[in-house]
């Protein structure tokens, strides 16, 4: 492929750029001086990464590989790589954090579950690695072995919970084969609500899968029995999972932060409806993510408001960093209008080589960037590539997705009606849906010349998502062709307003009690409702709470908000004390309860100075009731006495 080295030091100004022929081989050398070196270094190659790892040693962990051979010079554009090449370079340069891990262990107890010979032949495959046992599902006439090693039982899965080395199952129809069993197994009577517990499940059943988005429930294999080449796949793959095992733990989540709920009152539940695997529960005022069950999607993180979860692997702000250095990079090298392309490594990477080397290669100024999951990606880092100076934005999708993709869809739409508002023509932000290298080549030609903004933002992203968002945002409003101050957005977007019909509102002030921002403020020294639109995400807590239903969400953004101060919804006259003279209430509020209760209630009668407690604080009340010796059951009006159960028992109609 050519190498178009003076775009490349263009675009990586500050690095040492060298190029080679025969790195790997004759050229070898020059590598093993190199890897001498302290400063950092990266490789743009990925074929030989082995060998290069093994000639660096212990020095192997700072170096970088780069592909800039699929991604970018194999292609029918490839002369007009450079600027690209520049961009992938640059990207290897951020530093990712290290990430947490969560720690499965299985002792090899599998359960398999299925109908007929297939599970206990699969049985024997294993049991010579494995703690087996076969489970049949509502089994016909299967012969019984002379002799087994492991256990055959009769059961259907009721319930399955638990994760990979901690599964718990509930199972109905439950019995043992009698030992006499001659011809064909004869089972003991059944009965039902036994609890099993294993590490692994092989489900051969053929019937729905025990768990939602099975695929992603580690330890939970299944095939289908009528396929012997997928048993065997299930088989092997069954074979290793003994042992412990280490997996990210993808999400980071602070409960402080989380909006979920107040007082029994259900706020924000946004990542419960997107979590496909059931990981995410409720938990008191909070939820709670099981990382043992996590998948890693990343929905949860891209669309917590508050930023109680934040994704790990890399974190939002690292992202931001990659997505800045590859546009600047790409810019400062001379490209023009770049598109940039989000997949995954285990789709995109695959898709991706095989246009390379079967097709025409990536189009020049299609910059591809592998993430571990398409769906963990925000808002944040959508807007933030426009200000960066990207033309356009493209997701890449399995044609059948592994789960459900409505949080990366909400983060679609809302990106394109904020550029949209802000006068970026033609759609900029879609996916791409396909597992045919062609069709994507060909979805990423059909992108007409879209002009990027004239001169990029290069601000740094240090933070966390809505930080990122905030400044994401304030720059492209700023370098946008036509910015407006407002913008209307979805339903269900973390950004907005509140709308407050103040007619009914008695600032009771339960609203700011909950929110969990400090959108909404009250003042201690009189009765006033307050709202910074800046604070406010959305969570729907004030909305709920409110006794009077006099509060809606609006969804927005203002851009004006970050600068403004809290603007003022409702205010009142403050009660004072009628004894000492101190705020204590809403004026409006106690002559209306003094209004419902003088001459109407029994404890209040016309004339007399009862009512004037209604009109005293708290403390000068109990005083003012002290001194009068105030009898509050005094003239209490005759009642029947309350019934009990004996006189529901001698009613003639009564029933028991």
């Amino acid at each position: 492929m050519r190498l178009d080295v003076a775009a490349i030091k263009r675009g990586c100004s500050n690095g040492d750029i060298r190029s080679f022929r025969h790195l790997c081989g004759a050229e070898l050398d020059h590598f093993r001086a190199c890897a001498k070196a302290e400063s950092p270094l990266t490789v743009a190659c990925t074929y030989q990464q082995s060998l290069f790892a093994e000639q660096a040693g212990d020095r192997s962990a700072r170096i970088a590989f780069v592909n800039i051979r699929e991604t970018a010079g194999w292609s029918t554009e490839g002369t007009h790589a450079g600027p690209k090449m520049a961009a992938l370079l640059a990207a290897s340069a951020v530093q990712a954090p290290d990430y947490p891990l969560v720690t499965l262990a299985s002792d090899g107890v599998i359960l398999i579950y299925g109908r007929d010979e297939a599970a206990i032949e699969a049985g024997l495959l294993l049991s010579d690695h494995l703690d087996v046992t076969v489970m049949l599902r509502e089994p016909g006439e299967i012969i019984s072995p002379v002799a087994t090693s492991f256990p055959v039982v009769k059961g259907t899965i009721r319930n399955a919970r638990g994760h990979f080395g901690a599964f718990e199952l509930t199972i109905d129809d439950y019995a043992r084969p009698h030992p006499s069993s001659r011809d064909h197994y004869v089972f003991e009577t059944p009965r039902n609500g036994a609890t099993s517990r294993c590490d692994i499940v092989l489900d051969l059943s053929g019937e729905r899968p025990l768990f939602q988005t099975h695929d992603l429930r580690d330890g939970y294999l299944r095939a289908d029995p009528r396929e012997p080449g997928a048993v065997l796949r299930a088989v092997l793959s069954a074979r290793d999972l003994v042992g412990r095992f280490d997996k990210p733990r993808y999400v980071e989540f602070t409960p402080d932060l989380c909006a979920h709920s107040r007082s029994n009152l259900t706020g924000c539940h946004r990542c419960l409806d997107l979590c496909p695997t059931n990981a995410i529960t409720p938990a008191g005022n909070h939820v709670a993510i099981a990382p043992e069950i996590c998948a890693g999607c990343g929905q949860c993180a891209a669309a917590c408001p508050t930023g109680a979860a934040s994704y790990a692997l890399p974190p939002a702000d690292t992202q931001l960093q990659t997505i800045r250095a590859m546009l600047l990079a790409y810019r400062q090298a001379g490209g023009p209008n770049p598109v940039l392309l989000l997949h995954d490594r285990q789709h995109g990477t695959p898709l991706i080589d095989a246009l390379a080397r079967h097709g025409d290669g990536l189009p020049a100024q299609v910059i591809p960037l592998a993430v571990n999951e398409v769906t963990q990606v925000g808002l944040e880092a959508v807007i933030g590539a426009f200000a960066y100076g990207a033309a356009a934005f493209r997701f890449l999708l399995r044609g059948k997705p592994r789960h459900d993709v409505a949080g990366l869809t909400q983060t679609i739409d809302m990106a394109e009606t904020i550029l949209a508002g802000l006068g970026f023509e033609e759609r900029r932000v879609t996916a791409i849906e396909t597992d045919d290298p062609d069709s994507m080549l060909e979805q990423l030609r059909s992108i007409e010349r879209l002009a990027a903004v004239n001169t990029p933002a290069t601000f740094k992203t240090v933070g966390k998502r809505r930080d990122l968002l905030r400044f994401a945002l304030s720059e492209l409003h700023r370098l946008a062709p036509k910015p407006v101050d407002v913008i209307a957005l979805p339903q269900g977007a973390p950004i907005g307003a509140v709308s407050v019909d103040t007619g009914g509102c008695t600032l009771c002030l339960s609203c700011v009690s909950v929110c969990p921002t400090g959108a909404l403020r009250d003042d201690p020294d009189r009765p006033v409702l307050k709202f910074v639109e800046d604070a406010c995400v959305q969570c729907g807590l004030c909305q709920s709470t409110c006794p009077e239903k006099v509060i809606t969400l609006k969804p927005q953004i203002d851009f004006r908000a970050g600068r403004a101060p809290a603007i003022v919804i409702k205010e009142e006259e403050p009660a004072l004390c009628i004894r000492c003279g101190a705020p204590f209430g809403v004026k409006s509020t106690i002559d209306r309860i003094a209004a419902k209760l003088e001459g109407r209630h029994w404890m209040y009668p016309a004339g007399t100075k009862r009512l004037d407690a209604v009109r005293m604080c708290a403390d000068c009340r109990v005083i003012v009731m002290s001194e009068q010796r105030f009898d509050p059951f005094e003239g209490v009006p005759e009642r029947a006495p309350p019934r009990t159960t004996e006189d529901y028992l001698r009613r003639p109609d009564s029933k028991t």
